[in-house]
């Protein structure tokens, strides 16, 4: 006997190749199973988790995990069992590549109505508790139970403001500009934007490092679009030389004209 064609495990989902891996006299491993697919297509790696279909049971592997533990690739896999990398908590993307696996990994038709009972099952109390955790999670943002970083805009910005850095990914300079409706040129000089950033050594407390962009010039715009932005950052626009004349201006006159007054009488 020189093949067990009969006895798979099907993979699927962000692979390279969904395929169906045959199961041999020497066992097949979960890291095995992979690879023979061509291996994770992940971006990001937090959102991404592989869950394994098996008699009825949904286990669930976060790709994180996965990578800090090795002993998981070493994980048997058994004919009829069915992996799948999914890079979101939508499990219903996951429920159709079990089912449409179901006639090629299991032996009797018989048995495929009391799989799919026990699939829908499992899908739907883990939906239930994803569902839950996600709304305790927004729950909590809404209350500002929730930690958070943020970035503050502060001189000649549409709005004295700080801006939350995002869950799961960078925020770059331009984003946190942008969407919060930028600065008015009339009274900010796009020529002198500073994001000033403390120091995390705590022997430099207090030790600030000023970036300068130039956004007179519109070509080094692109160099917002790639600036990460940190927590506790502050982008400051300053304003431009009229508009400090102005404002100085407006504050002496009422001084210049009271004293002119008193001169008068």
């Amino acid at each position: 006997m020189a093949e067990f064609n009969s006895q798979q495990v099907a993979v699927g989902g962000a692979v390279k190749s969904s395929t169906l891996v045959p199961v041999t006299p020497r066992n097949l491993t979960l890291g095995q199973a992979l690879i023979t697919a061509g291996g994770l297509a992940v971006r990001d790696v937090e959102f991404a988790s592989i869950r394994i279909y098996r008699d009825g049971t949904l286990y669930q592997i976060p790709v994180e995990t996965y990578r800090a533990q090795p002993q998981l690739k070493d994980k048997l896999l058994v004919a009829g069992d069915a992996v799948y990398v999914d890079t979101t908590y939508d499990l219903d993307r996951a429920f159709e590549f079990y089912k449409t696996k179901l006639d090629v990994i299991s032996l009797r038709s018989s048995a495929r109505s009391d799989v799919l009972r026990s699939l829908e099952t499992e899908i739907g109390i883990r939906r239930g508790s994803l569902d839950e955790q996600r709304r305790l999670f927004e729950t909590r943002t809404k209350l500002d139970g929730e930690k958070r970083d943020f970035v503050y805009l502060s001189g000649e910005v549409t709005k004295q403001n700080r801006f939350p850095l995002p869950y799961g990914h960078q925020a770059t300079l331009a984003d946190v500009l942008y969407n919060e409706g930028g600065f008015d040129n009339t009274t900010g000089d796009p020529t002198e934007i500073y994001v000033l950033r403390g120091s995390s050594d705590p022997a430099k407390v207090g030790e600030i490092v000023a970036y300068h962009l130039d956004a007179g010039n519109a070509a080094n715009i692109i160099l917002a679009t790639s600036f990460e932005m940190r927590p506790n950052d502050v982008i400051f626009i300053e304003e431009q030389p009229i508009t400090k004349w102005g404002r100085a201006l407006q504050q002496a006159f009422p001084a210049i004209l009271s004293s002119a007054s008193r001169a008068a009488l």
